[in-house]
């Protein structure tokens, strides 16, 4: 999933389309973009122009976003194949979200393998018309479990799980208000759209913040506080008790988007806030099944009576075909080994522990992260994208430049992640393929040095 976009602080109920996103500064956020390009003056509009022109504007800020063609290669991961130019490169890919490596475990591919065989390829329908295989009915059965929760709904993936369940909630809840933190993911913001309800945005993991907004609105008011546990950014880690009390004073619905702690934190890969001994807390929690456990889809575990709502009125899951049984055949297999399982959590928290603390030594600007996220400072679009490309088209060391809007301009980065299956050879080649990079690009060193 992409990280935070700058909100509106307040969007009025009614106005089609909402307020414009802006950031602090009051430029335009991600969802207004300015495009300094003018269509064409004549008798109609060139669209192919006003598109190509467009396209251009973002290539010379550097923030063109270009696809490494690879081809993961079963039982070699985090190595992969890249295809450029006619020929192979063996590369070391750095910034993939298949956080353990579950995509390739013999027991996922071995459970969508037999999937296939037994069930075909589709659904063959929506989950109402057709569409609802066993093996999706055990899924959610198996992941309401994993968060103790009386009931759990499967989406084609973590995005429209986001956008469906908040949207539907704060549409139909009457004259409903939405507390979204600074930091929230493009997809929450998106339900948040969607929903066309009041917002107010608390800064960044600022219970009182959230308080003081809270405290500033008619009690009376159904309210939803949405925030995520880990953000994939930055890397820290929300304070998730806090403002589930602040919730709770004021009688508010919590949404905790945990895509990136799923799998990875907490008794059987509950997430964060089961670590912290809080997992009951939140009304909903969103979680993913493309990121630790190696699939693609999404899920929200809750109350049996706020899943059924969903449900029952989520039109993104009502009128979207449902996810094809292999696939939730590996996810379930990845669910039920990370719930037995502590092996790959904690070698994973181990190899990203050993690079920072690599990083760190050799004097690259490492950011400060509580989590398995780590991002190396670069501070400029262009040397960013440059800095990447150098690492892939010299070193076969693949890390994506994290540009605007994913991130505030000024604050570019490449954001690392680490891999049970990266070896003590892999963080060598990274090192000293990052540190030859910032000595040819004059980058930014850290105190470290």
């Amino acid at each position: 999933m992409f990280a935070r976009q700058a909100q509106e602080r307040i969007w009025p109920k009614g106005e089609p389309g909402g307020v414009p996103d802006r950031g602090a500064d009051g430029s335009p956020g991600r969802n207004c973009e300015p495009i300094s390009v003018k269509p064409t003056v004549g008798a109609f509009m060139d669209y192919d122009r006003f598109f190509a022109d467009s396209v251009d504007a973002l290539r010379a800020e550097g923030r063109y976003r270009v696809f490494a063609d690879l081809e993961r290669v079963a039982g070699q991961f985090p190595r992969a194949r890249r295809h450029v130019n006619g020929q192979v490169q063996t590369v070391d890919v750095w910034c993939s979200n298949d956080y353990l490596g579950m995509g390739q475990h013999p027991a996922v591919t071995g459970a969508m393998t037999e999937a296939i065989a037994a069930h075909g390829a589709g659904a063959g329908g929506t989950r109402n018309i057709s569409g609802t295989a066993h093996v999706h009915v055990q899924l959610e059965a198996e992941l309401a479990a994993l968060h103790s929760r009386e009931a759990a709904l499967i989406f084609t993936s973590g995005y429209i799980a986001n956008v469906t369940t908040l949207g539907t909630l704060a549409a139909r809840l009457p004259a409903a208000i939405v507390y979204s933190d600074g930091y929230n993911h493009n997809s929450l913001i998106e339900g948040m759209r969607w929903s066309r309800v009041e917002k107010r945005i608390f800064r960044h993991n600022d219970a009182a913040h959230l308080d003081a907004l809270m405290a500033a609105d008619d009690p009376a008011r159904p309210k939803i506080v949405v925030f995520e546990s880990v953000y994939s950014m930055d890397g820290d880690i929300a304070p998730i008790a806090d403002l589930c009390d602040v919730a709770d004073r004021h009688g508010a619905l919590t949404y905790l988007d945990e895509v990136h702690a799923v799998g990875m934190y907490g008794p059987g890969g509950a997430g964060v806030a089961a670590r912290d001994g809080v997992g009951h807390r939140p009304a909903v929690i969103q979680g993913t099944l493309g990121k630790a456990f190696g699939v693609v889809g999404g899920y929200i575990a809750g109350s049996a009576s706020l899943i059924d709502f969903v449900r029952s009125f989520g039109n993104a899951f009502i009128f979207t075909t449902a996810l094809p049984p292999a696939i939730a055949a590996g996810a379930l297999a990845a669910v039920r080994h990370l719930r037995n399982s502590d092996v790959e959590r904690e070698r994973h928290q181990e190899r990203a522990t050993t690079v920072k603390q690599r990083l760190a030594a050799a004097g690259l600007p490492v950011m400060n992260s509580a989590s398995h996220i780590v991002p190396v400072m670069v501070g400029d679009a262009r040397l960013c994208k440059l800095a990447s490309d150098r690492l892939l088209d010299h070193f076969g060391i693949y890390v994506q430049p994290i540009n605007y809007p994913t991130v505030a301009r000024g604050t570019e980065r490449l954001r690392i992640t680490p891999t049970p299956l990266h070896d003590d050879a892999a963080v060598d080649r990274l090192i000293a393929a990052l540190g030859s990079v910032w000595e040819d690009l004059k980058l930014g060193r850290s105190q470290a040095a």
